[in-house]
Parts: structure tokens; sequence; C-alpha cells
């Protein structure tokens, strides 16, 4: 967990899909359709995503007064407006501006460039073969470039799952529950092709891995 997100959007059709990738990755988020009570719903809170489009008070004034209350507070604008005189006013008050459509890696990585850059994470490091791993700040970083590697939602929990249990075997039974949070149906390929995903952007030789290891008629494990 790296914390807990305030998430300001009307449109729940972007903003369920939108919420649980965050979940996905980690994050408690607490989502509102209008910004009336977000001052209220910020107290505790790491950073703040906020739409400008709102019903009644707009992005722009709520996001102001959150700054005046919350100064420490990251505050991400979404919107789908892209003049430059827009990106100017959010960024008077806000720290950073992503505009819509966007990609939830990129979400994703703005909030924890924002977070690292708040001091809300601490950067607790694990070196893993030729990765390095920041899981409270959801990166993972190949040591000889300093590329950061994005992962999508399913990819994180399912990494980050078998970290926590690092050394030990874990059948695709306990991570597929774990991560679908619905039971395992022998012979579905999902967790596989995810494992697959996983290894071609982790491991050096995705055909040789060293650090998600398979072991054969029971499941997977990241060796210690």
């Amino acid at each position: 967990m790296s914390g807990t997100l305030l998430y300001i959007e009307d449109d729940s059709q972007i903003a369920g899909p939108v919420a649980r990738d965050l979940r996905d990755r980690g994050y408690a988020v607490r989502w509102l359709q209008t910004g009336e009570r977000a001052v209220e719903e910020a107290d505790g809170c790491q950073l703040v995503i906020l739409d400008v489009m709102l019903p009644g008070l707009d992005g722009f004034t709520v996001g102001q007064r959150l700054k005046k209350v919350f100064p420490d507070i990251p505050i991400l604008m979404l919107s789908a407006r892209t003049s430059i005189d827009d990106k100017l006013q959010g960024l008077g008050f806000a720290d950073d501006y992503l505009t819509k459509p966007f990609h939830p890696d990129e979400l994703a990585a703005r909030i924890g460039v924002l977070l690292r850059r708040s001091g809300s994470v601490a950067s607790v490091a694990l070196s893993l073969g030729r990765l390095t791993v920041y899981e409270e700040e959801h990166r993972i970083v190949l040591e000889e470039s300093g590329e950061e590697i994005p992962l999508t939602g399913k990819q994180f929990q399912i990494f980050f799952y078998l970290l926590r249990h690092l050394g030990q075997i874990m059948t695709k039974e306990q991570i597929y529950e774990a991560v679908w949070g619905e039971p395992y149906m022998e012979g579905d390929k999902t967790l596989m092709v995810h494992i697959r995903y996983l290894r071609e952007k982790l491991e050096k030789d995705p055909a040789a891995p060293e650090i998600i290891e398979t072991v054969r008629g029971i499941g997977y494990r990241i060796r210690a």
C-alpha cells in the first residue's frame, strides 16, 4: 500500500475503471463525484486527483480550496481541455496536469513522481537480480540503465504477491485467487499469459527466467 488517494470525478464510466486500476496497484481510493466535500475527505490522503469539469464547484475552485487547507498534498488535475490557458490556470495551484484520454500507466507514473517528490513514500529498495524494486513506490528499475519498467495493474499484483512470499512456492490457485478474487478453474491459461508478459518485461531472457521461476506442476516463485 502506498497511501490513500482522493479521486474527484463525476463521470462514473471514467472513474470506475481508473479507481479499480489504482486499487489493483495497491492504493486506497476515496472517490467523490462532486467537490463539495473535498476538504473533509482530503484529510489523511497523500494525493488528490481532480477533474476540472465537475457539477457545482469546478475543479479549479475545488483545487484552490484544497491547497489553502492542505498546501503539502499534491494535486493532479485531469481535463479534456487542452488549451494552454486552461493548463496554466490549473498549474497555478496544482502540481501536475494530465489531459484526457490518458493511459493508466501514465497516470500511475505521474502519481508515483508526485508522491516521491512530496516525501509521502519511503524509498526502501530491494535488489533482485538485474532489478531494483521499490515496493512502496510501485517502481521497478533496471539497474544497468536506470530505466523504469511499467507494469499493468494485474502484472503489478502478481509480481508483488510473489515478492511478499519471496522464496516460497505459490500455487497457481493461490496466486489466481489472491489477484482475481475468485476461484481458479483448472486449465485456465489467464495466469500463465500474465506471467509470460511479466517475464518479457522483467527477465533478461524470458525463455530462461532468472527472477520468476516455474515450479513444474505446482506454481511459481521469486527466487530469494
